[in-house]
C-alpha cells in the first residue's frame, strides 16, 4: 500500500473549509511531510460543495507523485462540513467500507431543493447518518457547529478536533494545537471549539441551543420592554416560553406598541389554545413585505455575519449584490392603504405599473446609492400600519382569530388545526401568494365539515397534503373527497 494519506475536505462558504485545509497542510509540514492541497469551488453556496483535497507522505529521498483530485475509493480520511455533504460524499463513492474514516458534522444547513417544498422538505436526518457510518470503516460523527458556536469560533476548529479525535492520522494532539497557535487569529476561540470536539461526550447534553432572551436597546425603550415581556406572566405557564419567543419577535418586527396588540390577540382565546396561538400569530404577524426585506439586508449585524461567514479579515472590500424582483402588489402594498387600493381598482394603471417595476433588479448594497435606497426604505417602518399590505395582513389574522374563536366552543381540537394551518402562509411575493391561496382552499370546506367528530382530523389531512405536495394536486384531491360529504 502507498505511503500516501488522502484526504478530502467538503464545505461550502462560510465554513472555513480552506482554513481548515491550510491547518492541515501545516500540520503535515511541521511534521516532515511532503504535502499538497488542491480544491475545486462548488456551483453555489446550497448546489455544491468546494472539495478541498490533500495528499501527504513523509519525507524521503524519492519525491512523491500526488493527484490534483479525489478519486472514488481512493479516499483514507473524509471530513464533510454538513451532514448531507457526508450523504454526498458516501453517493459519489468516495466513502468506502474497507479504507475511510469519514469525520462530519451532523448539523444541517437546508439545501435549495428541501427550501422549495411548502412544508417540511428535510431529508430524513436518521436515515442519512446510519447509510453513512455503515460506508466508513471509521466514523466520527457529532453536532460539531454548536460546539463551535458555544466556544464562539467557526466550525473549522471543531472539525480539526474532530480529526484529531479520529486517531486516522499520525500526529500528536499538541501537534494539533501547535498549528491552532500558530494561526494568530481567534485563537483562544478555536482552542476552545477543538478541545471541545475533541473531549466530545456523546451522552452530553450541554450543547442544546436555547431561545435568546437577551434584548438590547435605549434606556427608555427597555423599561417598557421588560414591562410588557412581565405581562407574560398572567398567561398558562406551559405556553411562556413560546409567548416570550413570539413577543421578542414582533417587537423586534415593529415596535412596543406591536409587541401589546400580539398580547391583546392572545387574551381573545382560551387557556388551552394558547400555546398553539403564541406561535402561528406572531409569525402571521411578521409578514415578509418590502420594509422587513430591507430592513434586513440593511442591519449592521448582516455586514458583520456575512464577514463572518466568508472569513473575509477587516480592512479588506466586500462587493454584495441584493436581487429583487418586484410586483406591482409589492409596491401597491408598500404604498398608503387609500393610494394603493386606488391603484389595484384600475387595471390599466395597474398593468402599467407592473409593466414598469416587474423586472429583475440588482442593487450594490456596498455603494451608497444601492444601500441608501434600500435604507430609505426600511426608514418607512413606523408607517407600516398605514400601507396597504398591513391592511390585507391584519384583515387576515382577524379572519383566523375569528374562525378559530368560533371552533373552539364546539371542538378545540379544531380550533388548534386551524391555527396550525398559517403554516402554509410564508415567504415573500409569488411564495406568499401560493401559500394564501392554499390557506384559502383548505378553509374553505369548514361548512362541509361542521358537526363532524373528524373535522379536525380532515383539516390536518388538508393541511398536510397542501405542504407536501407543491404543485397542489394532492389537496385538490383531497378537497374533492371533502366536499362529497355534502
Amino acid at each position: 500500500m502507498s505511503d500516501i494519506i488522502k484526504l478530502a475536505v467538503l464545505a461550502v462558504g462560510g465554513q472555513g473549509g480552506g482554513v481548515l485545509t491550510n491547518w492541515i497542510a501545516d500540520l503535515a509540514t511541521r511534521c516532515d511531510y511532503a504535502v499538497q492541497m488542491t480544491s475545486v469551488a462548488g456551483v453555489a453556496q446550497r448546489t455544491g460543495a468546494t472539495i478541498y483535497y490533500v495528499e501527504m507522505a513523509p519525507k524521503t529521498d524519492r519525491q512523491p507523485v500526488f493527484a490534483l483530485s479525489p478519486s472514488p475509493g481512493d479516499l483514507d480520511i473524509l471530513i464533510a462540513a454538513e451532514l448531507m455533504e457526508a450523504g454526498r460524499a458516501v453517493l459519489r463513492g468516495f466513502v468506502t467500507p474497507d479504507r475511510t474514516t469519514l469525520i462530519a458534522s451532523t448539523h444541517r444547513i437546508l439545501a435549495t431543493s428541501e427550501k422549495m417544498v411548502p412544508g417540511d422538505g428535510r431529508a430524513k436526518d436518521a436515515l442519512v447518518e446510519s447509510e453513512i457510518t455503515k460506508a466508513a470503516l471509521r466514523s466520527v460523527c457529532f453536532d460539531m457547529d454548536t460546539l463551535a458556536t458555544n466556544a464562539g469560533s467557526m466550525i473549522s476548529a471543531s472539525l480539526f478536533g474532530g480529526l484529531a479525535r479520529s486517531g486516522a492520522l499520525p500526529f500528536e494532539t499538541a501537534q494539533f494545537e501547535a498549528v491552532i497557535e500558530a494561526s494568530g487569529r481567534g485563537v483562544a476561540q478555536s482552542l476552545a471549539a477543538f478541545r471541545a470536539a475533541l473531549n466530545y461526550e456523546p451522552t452530553a447534553d450541554t450543547f442544546v441551543k436555547k431561545h435568546n432572551e437577551t434584548v438590547n436597546g435605549p434606556k427608555n425603550l427597555l423599561s417598557d420592554w421588560h414591562a410588557l415581556s412581565d405581562q407574560v406572566k398572567n398567561f398558562p405557564s406551559d405556553a411562556q416560553d413560546m409567548i416570550k419567543a413570539g413577543l421578542q419577535k414582533t417587537v423586534d418586527y415593529q415596535d412596543i406598541a406591536y409587541g401589546k396588540t400580539y398580547l391583546s390577540h392572545l387574551q381573545t382565546l382560551s387557556p388551552e389554545l394558547t400555546q398553539t396561538a403564541a406561535k402561528y400569530i406572531a409569525n402571521a404577524m411578521c409578514y415578509d413585505d418590502i420594509l422587513r426585506v430591507a430592513d434586513l439586508k440593511t442591519r449592521a449585524s448582516r455586514q458583520t455575519r456575512l464577514r463572518t461567514e466568508q472569513d473575509i479579515p477587516e480592512g479588506e472590500i466586500v462587493h454584495v449584490t441584493e436581487y429583487f424582483h418586484p410586483r406591482a402588489e409589492e409596491i401597491c402594498g408598500t404604498l398608503p392603504a387609500r393610494l394603493g387600493a386606488w391603484i389595484e381598482a384600475r387595471p390599466k394603471l395597474f398593468q402599467l405599473l407592473d409593466k414598469l417595476t416587474n423586472k429583475g433588479r440588482r442593487i450594490r448594497t456596498d455603494g451608497i446609492i444601492g444601500f441608501g435606497a434600500l435604507w430609505i426604505v426600511s426608514a418607512l417602518k413606523p408607517y407600516r400600519r398605514q400601507l396597504l399590505r398591513h391592511r390585507y395582513e391584519s384583515a387576515h389574522l382577524d379572519r383566523l382569530l375569528k374562525i378559530t374563536q368560533q371552533s373552539a366552543s364546539q371542538d378545540p381540537q379544531l380550533a388548534i388545526e386551524i391555527l396550525a394551518c398559517q403554516r402554509l402562509i410564508k415567504g415573500y411575493s409569488d411564495t406568499h401568494l401560493r401559500g394564501q391561496s392554499k390557506f384559502d382552499k383548505v378553509l374553505s370546506v369548514l361548512d362541509a365539515l361542521e358537526g363532524r367528530e373528524d373535522a379536525a382530523e380532515w383539516i390536518k389531512r388538508l393541511r398536510t397534503a397542501a405542504l407536501e405536495d407543491e404543485k397542489g394536486d394532492a389537496l385538490d384531491g383531497a378537497l374533492a373527497t371533502v366536499r362529497s360529504f355534502t
